[in-house]
């Protein structure tokens, strides 16, 4: 930690937290005497402490963090390990003009992750019991504790590692501070575009036109050198001419006057910019502009983006260079493609749908995805989230923090590049690093989010989401008056998942009083060609209302009768219907609030989206268990008598690497155990944490490449999605002839998962063959690499 890391603070405000070091004695000395009377009570028990000197360098050699802001140091927390190695005594000191920020609460976050990193696991305090304050900032910090009461002082003794509750508490102190620094970008009081001339076809002045034209009633201004006024808005010469400060400014200027403007904005107090400019990153341009806005505190969009809207009534503003303001709606978008953003903007706007905020994050220096997905969870005026990432810069916070999201607005993905080719085109269009795409599809599916291939699919699916109910699970009835397209469609209802309905007895007479004689009535349901718009609609009524169907996909033929879909409307029943013209030549149209696709297989795969969000929001979150047989301290003293040995890392022996999983209570067997061969593999990537694979082994991995991805920390319901993912899950874990022990691959797979949780010197552990059978599961051969690595905490609140 000793180059810093930056992160915010309740109210938005951008601090730095770093190591202490010689360099910073004068600066913790003269904090500690800045202390008014009050303060120095609290902190060290008496008006006039003795030997602040002393004091001070306690605090330098701590360990110790500093906050700053700038060059201004805000507060400090330090730990002195005590007689116990694994205990700590822990002290805090905030200037009296920070205090009520969160800066506190910031330093000692940072400085739990510190001393996990050093094998401390507890925490000691001791605190008057007066300053009810600090009292505050160790009990609401998440982690258990115990408050001892000694006369006017109180004993807090506080148990380290990483619980979910204090999981929790951490993404929402960032949550709270993450949106309280967007509002200055998405909700700015005012606003200055640098870059916009009179040329009609500039960037600078359609992203200008664009403000105007979205009706943005606060403060406007243009940074022109050379003009007075722009499409109406008085011209400055420069920022600094600006009066008073300002939210947001916009850059469109060329890549080499970048710097110069980002570093005027600091000066003058901007809160925030959104870069437009390309061809900054790679350069000592992008590295000097990452810079100030870091040193000045200023939230940044881009560079290489397109712009940033808001379409709430109380905002209506919008910065970007699309040909036309973005269409008010409940859909918000973030996107590294700005030419995604403006076809989604087009094709959104064609269906009368919209969105609340859109932002084009591009090169991504600053705000990212993760940034939006917190903005929207507290956002009224957003329903669904749409996100188009070529990159991750924090995976496992990502998961977290749209899980959460996900559990109550659904969350949209495109997915993006997968092949090597796709791959190389994002990194050279965003300096994307590449990333597998099983284990982005393994981080998707774990955070509930909807993946969709294609414009034409997200936007068909955004269709469903806004205008129709989920289903209560998979039973699709298709209703068609084409014999074709209703076997057509029931052929890809059952290829993407989908359960074909059996109707009652009640529904199926129903139907034959409404249709012709040689009419099908079973599913599909196939009307025949010459019924009514009337009769057809009254159809899919009858079958909405059977209670053993969840949603229909009626599908129509215009014909000499007339248009099959004129009469029908949404179900009364809070059941789903999708309607399909085929012929249509859009891909989805918009029917009485109903989409209307052009292909039954267009619409079983969306409604296969619907019913696989309605199964995941019915999945109980699980937890990560305790698991008893283990034995961190052998497994850690093998880890380390091997690195001392072989410095630069390496693979285990044979012999060690069982020892090792045993540890871990994985038994290991030199004979043959189960009927069953499967591969367990956990692997660090250095940008998504431990991935941990399972597969099919032996002959069937050659035939069938049968394996499925998961990410840690496995929960107990993280562990059972990874091994029913498997398409030979049901033959694998069922209870036909041959089938294996489901609890014992349970076992065995959050068992390895914990192996490479645990210890951040593991980074591959394999075990191939995992033999199983009806009677349990063992390892036929397991190796193990190992390499020293520095700890590292994914959770911290930091700004990538």
């Amino acid at each position: 930690m000793t180059a810093g890391i930056t992160a915010l603070l309740a109210d938005g405000a951008m601090v730095s937290v770093r190591l202490l070091c010689e360099d910073d004695f004068d600066a913790v000395l003269d904090l500690h005497r800045r202390l008014d009377e009050r303060d120095r009570y609290l902190r060290f028990f008496t008006v006039h402490p003795a030997g602040l000197e002393y004091l001070t360098r306690l605090v330098i050699e701590g360990p110790g963090l500093g906050a700053f802001r700038g060059d201004e140091l805000l507060g400090v927390a330090h730990y002195r390990v005590g007689g116990e190695g694994d205990t700590a005594e822990v002290a805090l000191t905030v200037d009296g003009g920070s205090q009520a920020h969160g800066v506190g609460t910031l330093l000692l976050e940072h400085l739990v992750s510190l001393a996990l990193g050093k094998g401390i696991r507890r925490f000691l305090a001791l605190v008057l019991a007066e300053n009810s304050r600090m009292v505050r900032v160790f009990t609401d910090l998440g982690l258990p504790y115990v408050i001892g009461h000694t006369g006017p002082e109180r004993d807090v003794e506080i148990e380290l590692g990483e619980p979910e509750r204090y999981l929790a508490r951490i993404e929402e102190r960032e949550r709270i501070a993450d949106v309280a620094s967007l509002r200055a970008i998405l909700e700015p009081a005012s606003v200055a575009v640098v870059g916009a001339g009179r040329r009609e076809d500039s960037v600078g002045r359609a992203v200008l036109r664009n403000l105007v034209g979205s009706g943005y009633p606060g403060e406007l201004h243009v940074v022109n050198p050379n003009a007075t006024e722009i499409l109406g808005v008085p011209a400055v010469p420069d920022i600094d001419s600006l009066p008073g400060p300002v939210d947001l400014v916009v850059i469109c200027v060329p890549a080499g006057a970048v710097p110069g403007v980002v570093e005027a904005c600091g000066r003058h107090g901007v809160r925030a910019i959104v870069l437009v400019t390309a061809g900054l990153t790679g350069t000592p341009l992008g590295e000097t502009v990452r810079a100030s806005v870091r040193r000045h505190g200023i939230r940044l969009v881009g560079p290489n983006c397109f712009g940033v809207a808001n379409t709430a009534p109380s905002v209506r503003f919008d910065t970007t260079f699309a040909h036309g303001v973005a269409p008010r709606g409940r859909i918000g978008v973030v996107t590294q493609s700005g030419g995604f953003g403006i076809a989604l903007l087009d094709s959104l706007s064609a269906l009368g749908l919209g969105v609340s905020t859109l932002v084009s994050t591009g090169d991504k220096y600053d705000v990212s995805g993760n940034d939006l997905l917190r903005w929207w969870r507290r956002d009224e005026n957003t329903d669904i989230a749409v996100l188009y990432l070529e990159s991750f810069g924090n995976p496992q916070k990502f998961g977290r923090v749209a899980r959460a999201l996900a559990r109550e607005k659904p969350v949209v993905a495109i997915r993006g590049a997968g092949t090597a080719a796709a791959q190389r085109a994002a990194a050279a269009h965003t300096s994307a690093r590449a990333v597998p795409a099983a284990t982005k599809l393994a981080l998707f599916g774990q955070a509930g989010v909807l993946v969709v291939d294609s414009v034409t699919e997200v936007v068909g699916l955004l269709a469903a989401l806004s205008w129709q109910p989920l289903p209560a699970s998979g039973r699709v009835v298709v209703v068609s008056n084409a014999g074709g397209a209703a076997v057509l469609g029931a052929e890809a209802c059952a290829r993407h998942g989908l359960v074909s309905a059996e109707l009652g007895t009640d529904t199926v007479a129903g139907l034959r009083r409404l249709l012709p004689e040689h009419a099908t009535v079973g599913n599909p349901v196939d009307t025949s060609a010459a019924v009514t718009a009337e009769t057809f609609a009254a159809c899919v009524s009858a079958v909405l209302a059977d209670d053993a169907v969840d949603a229909v996909i009626a599908a129509g033929v215009p014909t000499g009768v007339g248009d099959p879909l004129a009469a029908l409307e949404p179900s009364g029943q809070g059941k789903p219907v999708l309607a399909v013209r085929l012929g249509q030549l859009e891909s989805v149209t918009a029917h009485a609030g109903i989409p209307c696709y052009g292909d039954v297989e267009e619409a079983a795969v969306i409604m296969a989206k619907l019913a696989a969000r309605a199964q995941w929001l019915k999945t109980v979150e699980g937890a990560v268990p305790d698991l008893d047989g283990i034995d961190l301290v052998t497994a850690a003293h093998l880890v380390d008598e091997f690195l001392v040995a072989h410095p630069d890392g390496g693979w285990l022996s044979r012999k060690d690497s069982e020892d090792f999983v045993g540890c871990f209570g994985v038994r290991s067997t030199g004979r043959r155990f189960g009927d069953r061969e499967l591969i367990v593999r956990a692997q660090i990537d250095e940008t998504f944490g431990p991935v941990i694979v399972l597969g099919l082994g032996g002959l069937d991995e050659a035939l069938l490449d049968d394996r499925v991805t998961a990410l840690c920390p496995l929960t107990t319901a993280g562990v059972d999605g990874l091994m029913d993912g498997l398409r030979s899950a049901h033959l694998l874990f069922g209870d036909g002839e041959g089938s294996v022990d489901k609890a014992a691959v349970r076992d065995l797979l959050l068992r390895v998962g914990r192996m490479v949780e645990s210890l951040p010197e593991i980074v591959d552990v394999d075990l191939d063959p995992v033999l199983a059978s009806s009677e349990g599961a063992a390892v036929g051969a397991a190796r193990v690499l190992v390499r020293r690595r520095p700890h590292s905490d994914p959770y911290l609140r930091a700004l990538c």
